[in-house]
């Protein structure tokens, strides 16, 4: 049956002479030739690839069991200390690597804004613009030719790429040692552009590369093979590691260990248990202490122009602990804000990279093209949209120097006179890290003009729009942080006379607010701002909005990286069912053909079906003289059966030989392969002869799959399938007498589009 396929469905379309073949073998199982005609590819990159399922379950055949029986204490032991050798190295590498991230990027950044400012004291205005611009385009083209030539999959941010390899969603070169090398250089170059993206999403994505890398259990392909490293050669601790990494790169990326362990647990992972809940924990520990250190090193003026940028903490500390009616009513009006706006940025960049996806499936070139325009329009927003702005006389008696003559501070002279500054150049002529640290600083009411902070907020808003989607890898933390901070400062400055709340606290709220409406993460955020703020009496304040505006976006659509799964085509299981499930049941979305094993099969009829189906998991049936009636003896792979033909343990009669499979196999020989080469179909020898041959499937048969009654309702065995994190779920049939197995349920059969393309006259509730 197609369900257990997991790939497209339309390559069981055989001709005539085969499926006679096919008939040859269990198809008395075939309870409907129903095909499952759903899209099985994804956009990866700007590439359609095809989509398989990770195989998280363990199969527990006679080597496994064998492999477990026979292993000694020593090993035991040496497993566990691996694991936490891995996670220790997964921290130390995301912790240095985005440390590099933000030391490359300050300094490029800071360089080509000192040049460009130099020019503009020299009253060299056109040369500044074309310096600025010029800079920005060469970086640009660099960041967009490493993801158009050499890594597709490393644009765009990442996180939805994870959350779907996570969910147990096979997509290629997603976490390939290209996609790592594009993404720290491409996200450094990007960043450093000027395009109104964050590195933090790609971090996220960094710390994944990084963790399925050290977890490939060796590679033949690159002579790294230590016997050691076999026992991760499965995708179950693969997926572990792929946490610990995807936490430490939110820990790198905000310094904010304890959020990176709940960013994993709420929004990345599908399957979480408390010794994950240990092994992230102690790799953010580690990340947190490396980026310390580093930091620290830095302060003693070592590192360029690295100064208040990057991973400095955004410290607003405020004295007031105690809020009135009047805060808790406009900090209310500030969540309702952010859920509109960020439902709304949802539905615009929902828009947009349908828009841009046309234009990427076109070629390098094009991407290339789009982003070079992108990459002038922000430009010119950001050299031009300062001029608009009137020059405003410096404060007395400021702590810092103003106007600024260094490349970060919060008072940028661009074209004014002296003792004056421009406060739009002070927001977009900065790095979007200073940008932040700006509009949350405490004790400056008077700093912003109204109308700065409602233009400068238009630009960020439509800007992080049209950036998102082109081929540099981009983050949307930071767009929506600025975008949410700028309007959060505005309503503060408006509210100020009802208000007792400085603006700089408006601004954080802000920022919480549109996080929330964009990315409808609640926990997460929450601990993640209080870290990156160092301000723990904002909790309360922190919380309500939150709330408030997830509440409110979720009336409109749903969040950004589940659109962005949706467009991409990755077919992602969410925690619950759809309700129109409860009245369908397992039996209903079954698809076929099936197609199934004897326990003792011919080695040519199992080589055929291999060549004429790509279905990844097959029923072993035992019949008489093995068994007193027809009866599921378990469930095979079929790398499994690739591995076991190319050991070519075949019998001229149809006898069982399991003992002989078993001391001729270990179980590591049937260990998936890493970044290794794993046996491939054409890589088989078999001779005429051996065709005729039998072969014993016991012992690699999974004697103990998930198996549900036909009559189980579809929404109980969806659930049942994700929370387990299977790849196939057998149905068994409920009355005696009939054959065993009805079929096997995939990924696949539970997408909406396989269950309501059969069933057309269901109405999904919205």
């Amino acid at each position: 049956m197609e369900g257990y396929s997991d790939r497209e469905n339309n390559d069981l379309e055989i001709d005539d002479d085969k499926e006679h073949s096919v008939s040859m073998l269990r198809e008395p199982f075939l309870v409907r030739n129903r095909k499952n005609n759903t899209s099985q590819i994804a956009i990866v990159g700007a590439n359609t690839c095809p989509i398989e399922s990770l195989d998280y379950e363990i199969a527990e055949n006679e080597l496994f069991k064998q492999d477990w029986r026979s292993r000694k204490k020593a090993e035991i032991f040496q497993y566990v200390v691996l694991k936490w050798t891995l996670a220790l190295l997964i921290g130390l590498g995301t912790g240095l690597v985005g440390f590099f991230n933000n030391l490359a990027i300050e300094n490029i950044a800071g360089f080509k804004l000192l040049v460009t400012n130099n020019l503009m004291l020299k009253d060299k205005y056109f040369q500044a613009f074309a310096t600025y611009a010029g800079c920005n385009v060469v970086l640009a083209i660099a960041a967009a030719a490493l993801c158009a030539y050499v890594a597709p999959a490393a644009a765009g941010s990442g996180i939805p790429e994870v959350k779907a390899y996570l969910n147990g969603v096979d997509a290629p070169s997603i976490l390939a040692p290209a996609t790592l090398f594009v993404k720290i250089f491409g996200s450094i170059f990007g960043v450093a552009a000027g395009f109104v993206v964050g590195k933090e999403g790609p971090m996220v994505h960094t710390g994944a590369c990084i963790a399925s890398f050290l977890g490939q259990g060796g590679s033949r392909k690159y002579h790294l093979t230590w016997k050691w490293l076999r026992y991760f050669k499965n995708d179950r601790d693969r997926r572990d590691l792929v946490t610990c990494g995807a936490a430490a790169g939110v820990a790198a990326a905000f310094r904010a260990p304890v959020g990176g362990v709940l960013f994993a647990l709420e929004e990345a992972a599908s399957w979480w248990r408390s010794a994950l809940l240990w092994r992230t924990f102690f790799t953010t520990a580690v990340v947190a202490v490396v980026l310390r250190s580093l930091i620290e090193f830095c302060r003693t003026g070592k590192c360029g122009l690295f100064g208040q940028g990057g991973l400095i903490m955004f410290d607003v500390n405020s004295t007031k602990a105690t809020y009135s009616t009047p805060d808790l009513l406009a900090v209310m009006f500030l969540g309702v804000i952010g859920g509109v706006f960020g439902s709304f940025y949802n539905y615009c960049v929902d828009k947009v990279l349908r828009t841009y996806s046309i234009i990427n499936e076109r070629g390098p070139s094009f991407k290339i093209l789009l982003v070079i325009v992108i990459s002038l329009l922000t430009s010119c927003c950001s050299y031009g949209l300062p001029w608009l702005s009137q020059c405003i006389p410096c404060p007395p008696n400021l702590a810092e120097q103003c106007p600024t003559e260094s490349r970060s501070g919060n008072f940028k002279n661009f074209q004014c006179p002296p003792n004056h500054y421009n406060n739009l150049a002070s927001l977009f002529f900065n790095t979007n890290d200073d940008a932040i640290r700006i509009l949350f600083t405490s004790g400056s009411e008077n700093e912003f003009h109204l109308s700065a902070l409602l233009v400068f907020f238009v630009a960020i808003f439509c800007l992080g729009i049209v950036t998102y989607g082109i081929a540099v890898p981009a983050g949307l933390f930071i767009p929506v942080i600025l975008a949410g901070a700028s309007y959060g400062r505005l309503v503060g400055t408006l509210l100020g006379p009802l208000s007792n709340l400085d603006v700089g606290l408006f601004a954080l709220l802000g920022a919480a607010s549109f996080l929330g409406g964009t990315m409808r993460m609640t926990v997460s955020l929450c601990v993640i701002l209080l870290e990156l703020t160092n301000d723990l009496l904002m909790l309360p304040l922190m919380m309500l909005v939150l709330l408030i505006s997830k509440s409110v976006a979720d009336i409109f659509n749903k969040g950004v990286y589940d659109q962005i799964l949706k467009i991409k085509g990755l077919p992602y299981m969410e925690t619950h069912a759809e309700p129109y499930m409860r009245h369908l049941i397992a039996s209903d979305v079954v698809s076929g053909p099936l197609v199934s094993f004897s326990g003792v099969e011919k080695v040519g009829n199992i080589l055929h079906v291999l060549r004429v189906t790509r279905h990844n998991g097959f029923p072993v049936i035992n019949e008489p003289p093995y068994s007193d009636a027809p009866e599921l003896c378990g469930l095979v792979l079929r790398y499994h059966l690739l591995v076991l033909l190319e050991g070519k343990k075949f019998t001229k009669q149809r006898v069982k030989i399991g003992s002989d499979i078993v001391r001729g196999f270990k179980a590591n020989d049937f260990a998936k392969a890493g970044s290794g080469k794993g046996v491939k179909l054409e890589d088989l020898e078999i001779t005429e002869e051996e065709m005729e041959m039998y072969i014993d499937l016991h012992p690699i048969a999974n004697t103990s799959p998930y198996t549900v009654v036909e009559s189980m309702s579809l929404a109980k065995a969806a659930v049942l399938f994700r929370q387990l994190g299977l790849r196939h779920l057998c149905v068994v049939s409920k009355t005696p007498g009939r054959p065993p197995i009805v079929g096997i349920l995939t990924r696949h059969d539970f997408t909406p589009e396989h269950v309501l393309g059969l069933y057309p006259h269901i109405t999904p509730h919205k």
